[in-house]
């Protein structure tokens, strides 16, 4: 496990979330235009994974074959500058789809547990050229294992229900759920005591 701290390094963990999220249904709903995605997926990734690189938590595996992005406790996924910068952003890549996609970020940040400190886990990606490995699995548990040793809990959301069974065999469990705008398909999220 290696941390991301170099503009090769966001650019390899980029690709590899934004390749593992092509399907994803939150996420495919929120640029549902499958030629565009990727290119999309190349702006809007990059800036969560940049804003999280403030802390040594966007981590690797050798080839950048899996990746977790991890936002420590106290700590956000964007400074109050970049947050600044959201709007606009989503603006130019969705166009007419902004508002849509500001109230689904909107809905993940109204989820988030504010209850006690924890580890939030903002993305974990394989790349679809290791998949089916369990390198993503590997890569949590060893994450995980650092974040036990220091006592603390963590949070996530699921953004594809097909995957909340590999996040319980690692002591994650529903504490609830929301909606993107139009969908049917929910968001699970996720909590794991220390």
């Amino acid at each position: 496990m290696q941390v991301a701290t170099s503009e090769s390094e966001l650019a390899a963990v980029t690709e590899t979330i934004s390749l593992a999220f092509h399907e994803d249904p939150t996420w495919g709903w929120a640029f549902p235009d499958g030629s565009r995605r990727q290119a999309q997926y190349g702006v809007f990734w990059r800036f969560l994974i940049a804003g999280a690189m403030r802390y040594p938590w966007v981590l690797f595996t050798d080839g950048c074959a899996a990746t977790a992005v991890w936002i420590p406790p106290g700590g956000t996924e964007l400074s109050e500058e970049d947050e600044e910068q959201v709007e606009p952003l989503v603006l130019d890549l969705v166009g007419p789809r902004a508002g849509e996609l500001l109230e689904l970020l909107e809905r993940f940040d109204a989820a988030h547990p504010r209850h006690e400190a924890h580890y939030y886990l903002s993305l974990l990606g394989t790349h679809p050229a290791h998949a089916g490995r369990g390198l993503g699995m590997a890569l949590l548990a060893e994450s995980l294992r650092r974040i036990d040793a220091e006592g603390m809990p963590a949070y996530l959301e699921s953004s594809n229900p097909a995957n909340n069974h590999r996040y319980e065999r690692h002591g994650f469990v529903k504490i609830g759920e929301f909606y993107p705008p139009r969908s049917e398909i929910p968001v699970t999220t996720m909590w794991r005591d220390a």
